[in-house]
């Protein structure tokens, strides 16, 4: 919305309410040290935690890269946003009255703010005009359901606020519209009724379903999650995105677990709205579920804010599905895992039962065993690896080594590392004396390579990086002249999974994604040159590809074909590094201890020898294109 001028003491009382730590919490994972709170810092690169924060001065610094400033400040720099969005935020979380200078825009933000208010305001009748629906003979069959199937007792139906969606097409649209008189344009901004196809009237979303309410962290009804009481499909049905729902920032019942993950120091996360209600009527009232969606970034780091060792048990399905989606959700939080911002368990219950089956049957005392039993995510992922894999077959061996050292190698702590090792080698041995010591050194050296690789000069020659100053030259000066071809440029270095491997090369290729971010590219090269002033030494050795000689005006006309040579010159060096790596492998490999493990690296070896010799072919048709092609066939 246009933001009106603010009026001052409105402005003064947000600053003086708005908490440092509570504002950066939300984006940053914060850990006590002393007085104080330190992370990463969220302005640049951080590996390690140089972003300061003090509640007494409600100031934040990083001694890394000078960010700092207030809460205010914060919300600016990381969103871009400008002083009075981040003000009028700031006052709705604290619930602070809003005055502005002009009698006409203090009218305009009552209005806005007032859309919201309606919003809240229609949301919880309905909730209410379900909850009632279910106590009527129309909902008789979703009672039962509850009672008999789900065995909730009256107690936690009213707690959680359930309710039924009566089977007709209008009838909380009726209610809401003829009876209570809300414009129906607001009924449907909250996601209740949805426009019919023919533009003539609406329809309830909800129909003929359990209804199960969902509210934010002040609860306030935000938005319904509904159950099929038939074989209708979906078998659970969501409110849209709305003004005050976004799925993928809301966790279903944290408004009731906050303060038990804090109590308990810790937070549990399962898939279904009935295995947190399972859970909470069992007195395990730490338990949290994403809604229908794969767990986000900022979902875990709602939890975290109330969790001071940052314990968090992933306990999803042990079906395929359920698997899928706890990878899934350890993907999305693996930085924080690998840097030990978050203490990550995963729980997989016996004979593939979810909480609320394993409730029906055990008791709240044997769950928080499982709890507090439940592996760590690597722990965990490691089992994965291994799972139905026969270890004596070479080609399984093969596959579960590899996998797990993908794995290991992006463990920072080297004692981990090495406490992980050894404990692989003893699983791929499977506690043979003899095989373990030699497993665990290749092991320990595949795990070293897998740390080096695209970032160690080990395995470079002086030739490699004559190659890749070349490669990257041509790449970056096309990128800087061209603008046609950047776009070909940027998705051929995805697509290829390459990268700048020189560090100036490096720093430039920064440098240019920092400026688009800024949505100028038409000023690229002026903005870059610019920087000049900021970084000399190192725009020094990169400003020779702002100029064009007659060669390199050459490379920018012929650009498509100069583009696929330097592509295959890079990958070239990145294939031959990884060849001499493995050969270095094998040598140090004795093969008839684990000839699965020598015949492994030869065959890495060949795969790397046979792309060498398709992208040799590759660079000397390009060559020959180069030379032999007109040059007003290549403009």
């Amino acid at each position: 919305m246009n933001v009106p001028r603010l009026h001052p003491d409105t402005i003064e009382q947000v600053k003086q309410r708005a908490d440092i730590v509570d504002v950066v919490s939300e984006h940053v994972v914060l850990k006590k040290q002393g007085k104080d709170f330190v992370g990463l810092c969220p302005f640049h690169d951080d590996k390690s935690p140089s972003f300061s924060v003090s509640p007494s001065k409600q100031f934040y610094y990083c001694f890394s890269c000078g960010a700092g400033g207030n809460a205010v400040k914060f919300l600016m720099e990381l969103g871009k946003r400008n002083f009075g969005d981040v003000i009028l935020e700031l006052a709705k979380k604290y619930q602070i009255s809003v005055q502005t200078l002009q009698v006409e825009e203090r009218q305009e933000l009552q209005r806005q703010l007032s859309v919201r208010e309606q919003l809240y305001e229609i949301l919880a009748i309905a909730a209410k005009f379900y909850e009632h629906a279910l106590h009527q003979s129309g909902g008789r069959a979703a009672l039962t359901y509850l009672r008999d199937d789900r065995k909730l007792s009256a107690a936690t139906i009213g707690q959680f606020g359930l309710g039924y969606a009566p089977g007709g097409w209008e009838t909380l649209h009726n209610y809401l519209v003829e009876q209570k008189k809300y414009p129906v344009a607001l009924v449907e901004q909250a996601g209740l009724v949805v426009p019919r196809k023919t533009g003539d009237g609406y329809y309830d979303r909800f129909r003929d379903r359990l209804i199960i309410p969902i509210h934010d962290l002040q609860g306030r009804v935000i938005g319904f999650g509904g159950r099929t009481l038939s074989n209708e499909q979906p078998k659970y049905l969501n409110s849209p995105e709305t003004e005050l729902f976004d799925k993928g920032k809301t966790l279903f019942g944290l408004d009731k677990a906050r303060a038990a993950i804090a109590k308990r120091d810790q937070a549990v996360v399962v898939e279904g709205y009935f295995d947190v209600i399972a859970l909470h009527t069992a007195g395990i009232t730490n338990a949290v579920a994403s809604l229908g969606t794969a767990l986000s970034m900022a979902q875990v780091r709602q939890l975290l804010r109330y969790s001071e060792s940052k314990r968090v048990v992933f306990n999803f399905d042990a079906d395929r599905a359920g698997v899928q989606a706890a990878e899934r959700a350890i993907g999305e939080v693996a930085a924080l895992a690998y840097q030990g911002e978050v203490r990550l368990h995963v729980l997989n219950i016996p004979d593939g039962k979810d909480p609320d089956d394993f409730l029906q049957s055990h008791s709240a005392n044997d769950y928080q065993a499982l709890l507090d039993d439940a592996p760590l995510w690597i722990d965990w992922q490691i089992q994965q690896v291994l799972l139905h894999k026969d270890l004596k077959q070479a080609d399984h061996f093969e596959q579960a080594a590899v996998e797990i050292v993908s794995l290991l190698g992006n463990l920072p702590n080297p004692n981990l590392r090495t406490h992980y090792i050894q404990h692989a080698a003893e699983l791929l041995s499977q506690n043979n004396s003899r095989l373990m010591p030699q497993i665990e050194e290749n092991l320990r050296l595949q795990v070293r390579g897998q740390r080096w690789h695209g970032r160690s000069q080990k395995w470079q020659t002086p030739g490699d990086r004559t190659l890749l100053e070349e490669c990257e030259s041509q790449l970056l000066r096309i990128y800087l002249q061209s603008p046609e071809h950047r776009s070909l440029i940027t998705e051929a270095l995805e697509a290829q999974d390459l990268d700048f491997s020189l560090s100036h090369h490096r720093f430039l290729w920064r440098q240019i994604q920092e400026i688009q971010t800024d949505h100028q590219p038409q000023n690229l090269m002026e903005r870059l040159r610019d920087r000049c002033t900021e970084f000399p030494r190192e725009m020094n050795q990169v400003y020779a590809l702002f100029e064009l000689d007659e060669k390199t005006q050459l490379d920018v006309l012929r650009s498509p074909l100069v583009i696929r040579s330097a592509l295959a010159g890079m990958e070239q060096v990145m294939c031959d590094k990884r060849r001499r790596h493995f050969l270095d492998l094998w040598k140090v490999t004795d093969c008839v201890a684990t000839p699965e493990l020598g015949q492994y690296y030869v065959q890495k070896m060949q795969a790397e020898e046979q792309r060498l010799r398709e992208l040799d072919r590759q660079r000397r048709t390009n060559f020959v294109d180069l030379v032999k092609v007109p040059l007003e066939q290549s403009i």
